[in-house]
Order: structure tokens, then C-alpha cells, then sequence
């Protein structure tokens, strides 16, 4: 991991020497931070799991970065905040584009084209230093049991937000440094009161965060802040501290069994980056605090050894390698986790790679005396390492651009989609190189949305149910107002109903939530949904719809166990009782493969991307014998001969991708759909 390589580090507590002019090296630090890369490692590779090894990271990295901005503050110079910004990432962009540039090339080759526009979105986030908020806001599980489906370059979160800190801490430096001069203060104690503030603020919220919305959490900056605090803190402390040979012996081996037994012992699935944090960071601190001790009973004289200090020197490397390693050569070889030995192979290649990129490219670069000289050659320096990593990604982009474009100007006469199999079409499908659609990068992004969010009478009063609703709106009045309800599973088939709306003058509009099945009150899937539920209800009585469409079975994946949506009758039988009619839609079929995946790797024709329609779904709808029975006038629609065919679901009809992942439908094969679907929603409701 990236920290202040040339940051002063401080003599040992007991001395509570001052920052000399000369900057001091401390082995046990760099040894520190070699068990924390080989935390991260390890845990990544062999276990799956979370080992708290970067947030020791991020600890020492503020550390250092303290050390440095308060040793020049005693000694009198200037702080130069843009020539220390050029200097560093000078120095950390080669190596991480390096790895950016060689990833995105194995990639190209090893990963399908339905993951390539989310690595070069990621190869931008990574090389701009905002990969934590991409993953964020795509809330990315960092602990997903699959790494073979993860990003290669995920893992740049934490160098991002090490790259946002590095930012705003010089700032607060010398924000410190301007307080201290104007009102008389004194430095040290000044900034340990400012960032005790910033820890407290940082750790409330990071506890709020990660008990609300864990996922987001991980990888939020704020949430982060108070591991960079404590490292500053231990920093500014530390001097004031006399502790005995004896407490700091005990003191650097309690923290090191602490932080090597933290991602054993410590429950990281529900827990991180809140409180639980605590566990690694603290322990680091306490191995810090330790220092020097000087005697062959303390943990200081094996983190000092040649092997342990050589290995912290390439640390930074090894972090940049391992993980784009591991994820590819899972996706290569069709694994979702590394054994031992294939674990071994990937670390052993990541230390090789690790050193070669510290001592052929990041040493010569940092060597390099002429952007040193002037803040404009630094500057020309980064943006060359910069253009080193963007062209590619530019490059690539326009390869898939212009793939896009020539295929959208062929859709109407090469891509039918599910209009071949109206026996009334009179076309013909083109067969041989026919670009599919959408395109195989363009496909996971391939997803329903409507015009905007919902506006004037229909926008609901619930906060959560207002951010959730959505609308295609109808010029002048509507002649009806269409609500769609339920989970992605609904939300895919407005790509059917937006242009059936459009031609009728409909308000089309949806409050949908993922993973939250629309049900009555007492039977929805969680807490969260069953709130948002009864939030939804309480919208449909205040402002009643003309007609609802959800969703009224649940098919399980790759089985014949299709199901009645759990209490659907109960849930619709009010709303036909107040008039409102209701479209029920049979569910699609679901995998336990990513057909989208099976179609881009082995081919539309394949038998393995043609499963059986008897083994995806239910020989007879099961919402028939519900509507006759009990439900009278409910609609019911069922579009199966429309996603399977002969006796077969393929994962491409009429030259259009129908999956764009193991169970959701592509909104350009739902729209295919539209004509039929339209036909059979006005045959069934008797609608005009």
C-alpha cells in the first residue's frame, strides 16, 4: 500500500525525542506493514475473508504523513502543499498504472465482453482515485464468497480513499499552521485536538453507517476517516509517553498476536468499518508505540529483520498485484476460489511482479531528478503516467462505442428479437456474423428505466417510497394511470409496457424495490421491504391507480418449483374489490449460470446456454387455477412461449441477448416483446 516512503519517523517513545532535521528509520514499522500486507493476502487468496491488514494501512500511512508536516512546522519551513502533492503522486502513479494498464490488457483477453465497460469504468475510477465511491454506488459486497466475479481492480478502494486523505490532511495542516501563528497557539496540542474531534465525529458515523448500510459503508470515505485520525494521533502523542522497556515489550506483542488474530477470531461480516475496526488499528498503534526496544525479547527484532523490512519495501506492489491475479486467474480457470496451491502460485507470481515493478519502475521514476527540479516538469511528469493508463481505456471505449453504433444501425433489420416467433412475422432473422444486441459490453448495464421521478398528484409522501417511484409521463391527460409494483423481476417488463404507454396516452409510472417481492402485511421478505410495502399501500389508497402490474409468481432457479407468490391472493382481492384492475405476469425463468456469460463463451447454439423449459418452470402456470377459483377478473398474463422456445430456453432469440445475467430479462428483449404483450394485455383485461 501506498504510505509517505519518505515521511520522518519518530525515535522511540521512551526517548520522547523531538523530529530531528534528519529523518530516522524505523525497521519495525516497515516490517509492520509487510504483516499487513501479507494479512491482506492471504485472507484474500487462501481464506475469502477480510483480515483488517488495510486498515493497519491506512493507520501508519497518517502516521508517517503526520510525522512529516509536524517535523517541518518545528523546524520552520514552508509547508508547499503543491509542490508535496506533485511529489507524491509522482511517485505513487507509475506503479499503480503499471498494474491498471496490465490488468485491463489480461482482461481483454481472459474476462467476457459482459464485464468489459464495468473494468474500464473501474480502470478510471482506480486511475482518478475514486474507486471507493464507483463501488459504492454500485454497492459492490466486498465480501462476496466469488472473487471470480468481482472486479481485478476492486481492491484500488482503499488506495483511493489513502488518495482523498492525502489531499485533505496537508490541508488541515496547514490550516493548523495558519491557527497556531494568527491566534498565538501551540502546534502539537492544537492539531491533537482538531483530529480527536475528527476521530469521534468519524467513528459515530462510521458506527451508524455500517449498522445501517454496511455495504456503502466499506467503502465510504467518512467512514474512514478515524483509522487516518488515530495515526495521526498516536503521531502527535507519542513523544509526551515514557513507558518502561518492559510495557513496550509487552505493549509490541500484544498488538501484533491482536492484529495476526483479528481475522480469525473477529466476526469482519457484520462488522466492518464501524467499532470492530478498532481491533487491527488499535493493535497496530500498540506495536507502534512499542518502537525500538532493544532487547531480544521484543516482537521490534523480528519485525526489523532483513526479510520482513525487504518485503515492506515492495509492499506496495504486492497489494497493486495480488488481487487483479487472483480474479483473473479464477475467471481463467472457471473457479470461484483459489486452493492451496493455485493460492500459492498467485501469490508467489505477485511477489515476483512486486518486485520487478519496485525495482525497474517505481525506483527509477522516484530517482528521477528532473521533475524534481520545477513544479511544471512533476506536473508534465503525472499526466505522462497518466496517458499511459487513460489511452487504453479511451481506446477501448471507442472500440465498443463503434461496435455499439453500427449494431444499433442495423437493429431493425438484423435484431427482431421476439418477433420471430409470431407466426405471423414475415421477416427472417439474418444468421452468420450479425452483431447480438444489445452489445455484449452494453448488456449488464441493459436495465428498464423510466422518463424521471414520479411528479405533481402521484409522488408519494413516504421518503423511501418517493425515491423509489418513477414515471413515463403522457402528454396532457392521462387515459390511464398504470402502476407497476414489486422487485426487479417487475421492473423488467416495463421495457414491454413503456411503449404500449406511449401509444395509448398512459401515466406509466413504478415503486419498486429490489429484492422485496410486493406482499400483504406480515409476509414480505424483510423488515426493510415490509415497511416500504405497507408504505406503498398507504400511496395506492391515497391516490388509487387505474390499474396495478406485479409480478404474480416466483420461479425458482434452474427448477420446475414455480410457485403462487406467496399471499397474492390476499394482496390483490382488496384492490379488484375497489375496482382497480389487476395484471398479474408470470414470473421468467431463472438460472443457477449466467446465460448471458454462456451465451458470450460458448455460443448462441450451445446446449448448455438452451436449457429445458420443463426444468425452468412449471408445466402449467400456476396463477391459472388461482384466477378461475378465487380471483375473478384478474388478468393474467404469461409470456413463456415468448422467452422459451421449442421446447428450449435459449439465451438468444431473433439476435437479441434475452438475459443479460442468470435471471433478469434485457430491456431491449422485453421491448421486442411489446407488440405481443400489448396484444395479449388488451385481449385479457377487455381494455380499449
Amino acid at each position: 500500500m501506498p504510505t509517505l516512503w519518505t515521511a520522518g519517523a519518530s525515535a522511540p517513545a521512551a526517548d520522547r525525542r523531538q523530529v530531528s532535521r534528519k529523518s530516522s528509520f524505523r525497521p519495525e514499522i516497515q516490517g509492520l506493514r509487510s504483516l499487513a500486507v501479507l494479512m491482506v493476502v492471504t485472507y484474500h487468496v487462501w481464506f475469502g475473508r477480510v483480515s483488517g491488514g488495510v486498515d493497519v494501512f491506512l493507520l501508519i500511512s497518517a502516521f508517517l504523513m503526520t510525522l512529516q508536516f509536524v517535523g517541518r512546522h518545528e523546524r520552520r519551513e514552508p509547508f508547499r502543499l503543491l509542490k508535496h502533492w506533485l511529489h507524491l503522486f509522482r511517485r505513487l502513479l507509475p506503479a499503480a498504472v503499471t498494474v491498471i494498464v496490465a490488468t485491463l490488457a489480461a482482461s481483454y483477453l481472459v474476462l467476457p465482453k459482459t464485464r468489459w465497460q464495468d473494468v474500464i469504468d473501474q480502470g478510471w475510477a482506480s486511475l482518478t482515485y475514486s474507486e471507493n465511491r464507483l463501488l459504492q454506488a454500485q454497492a459492490v459486497d466486498y465480501y462476496a464468497n466469488d472473487h471470480s466475479l468481482a472486479s481485478p481492480l476492486q481492491h484500488f478502494w482503499s488506495l483511493s480513499i489513502q488518495g482523498q486523505v492525502f489531499i485533505l490532511w496537508p490541508l488541515i495542516f496547514a490550516a493548523a499552521a495558519w491557527a497556531a501563528r494568527r491566534y498565538r497557539l501551540s502546534y502539537r496540542p492544537l492539531l491533537a485536538y482538531v483530529f480527536f474531534v475528527l476521530f469521534l465525529g468519524s467513528l459515530a458515523y462510521s458506527i451508524f453507517f455500517t449498522a445501517t448500510n454496511q455495504v456503502q459503508a466499506y467503502f465510504d470515505t467518512g467512514a474512514r476517516l478515524w483509522e487516518f485520525a488515530l495515526g495521526t494521533l498516536v503521531a502527535l502523542i507519542l513523544p509526551g509517553l515514557r513507558l518502561s522497556r518492559t510495557v513496550r515489550i509487552v505493549m509490541g506483542w500484544t498488538g501484533v498476536i491482536a492484529m495476526l488474530a483479528c481475522g480469525i477470531l473477529l466476526n469482519v461480516q457484520a462488522a466492518f468499518p464501524g467499532v470492530a475496526a478498532l481491533w487491527p488499528t488499535l493493535a497496530a498503534a500498540l506495536v507502534i508505540g512499542a518502537g525500538q526496544t532493544q532487547s531480544p525479547l521484543g516482537v521490534d527484532r523480528i519485525l526489523s529483520s532483513t526479510p520482513l523490512v525487504k518485503l515492506g519495501d515492495i509492499s506496495y506492489g504486492l497489494y497493486l498485484w495480488h488481487w487483479p491475479l487472483l480474479v483473473l486467474a479464477l475467471a481463467w480457470s472457471g473457479k470461484d476460489h483459489a486452493g492451496w496451491l493455485s493460492g500459492t502460485v498467485i501469490i508467489a507470481a505477485a511477489l515476483v511482479l512486486a518486485y520487478l515493478t519496485t525495482k525497474y519502475i517505481e525506483k527509477p521514476w522516484r530517482e528521477w531528478k528532473w521533475p524534481e527540479a520545477r513544479k511544471r516538469r512533476a506536473a508534465i511528469a503525472i499526466m505522462l503516467a497518466f496517458s499511459v493508463a487513460a489511452a487504453p481505456l479511451v481506446l477501448w471505449r471507442y472500440q465498443i462505442d463503434t461496435e455499439r453504433r453500427i449494431a444499433q444501425e442495423q437493429k431493425v433489420a438484423n435484431n427482431p428479437g421476439a418477433r420471430v416467433l409470431d407466426p405471423a412475422f414475415t421477416g427472417s432473422a439474418p444468421t452468420g456474423d450479425v452483431t447480438l444486441l444489445p452489445t455484449a459490453a452494453d448488456l449488464p448495464k441493459d436495465w428498464v428505466s423510466l422518463d424521471g421521478p414520479c411528479s405533481g398528484d402521484i409522488t408519494p409522501e413516504d421518503q423511501a417510497v418517493k425515491d423509489a417511484c418513477f414515471e413515463q409521463k403522457p402528454a396532457g391527460n392521462p387515459a390511464k394511470r398504470v402502476l407497476v409494483l414489486g422487485d426487479s423481476h417487475a421492473q423488467q417488463w416495463s421495457g414491454a409496457l413503456k411503449p404500449i404507454a406511449a401509444d395509448n396516452n398512459w401515466l406509466l409510472y413504478s415503486m419498486l424495490k429490489g429484492a422485496c417481492k410486493v406482499a400483504p402485511a406480515g409476509k414480505a421478505a424483510s423488515d426493510g421491504c415490509e415497511t416500504f410495502n405497507a408504505s406503498v399501500q398507504k400511496e395506492i389508497e391515497r391516490r388509487q391507480p387505474d390499474a396495478i402490474v406485479l409480478l404474480g409468481t416466483a420461479a425458482a432457479a434452474s427448477s420446475a418449483a414455480e410457485e403462487v407468490t406467496p399471499g397474492f391472493e390476499e394482496l390483490v382481492k382488496p384492490w379488484l374489490d375497489k375496482g382497480i384492475d389487476v395484471v398479474a405476469l408470470r414470473d421468467n425463468p431463472r438460472f443457477t449460470f449466467n446465460m448471458a456469460e454462456c451465451v458470450v463463451k460458448q455460443g448462441q447454439d450451445a446446449q448448455a446456454c438452451r436449457p429445458a423449459v420443463q426444468d425452468n418452470l412449471a408445466a402449467e402456470n400456476p396463477l391459472a387455477s388461482v384466477q378461475a377459483a378465487n380471483l375473478p377478473g384478474l388478468s393474467v398474463l404469461d409470456l413463456t412461449d415468448r422467452i422459451c422456445t421449442e421446447g428450449a430456453c435459449p439465451g438468444v432469440i431473433g439476435n437479441i441477448f434475452v438475459y443479460l445475467d442468470d435471471n433478469h430479462l434485457s430491456a431491449e428483449y422485453t421491448e421486442s416483446m411489446s407488440d405481443e404483450f400489448g396484444r395479449r394485455l388488451f385481449q385479457a383485461t377487455g381494455w380499449k
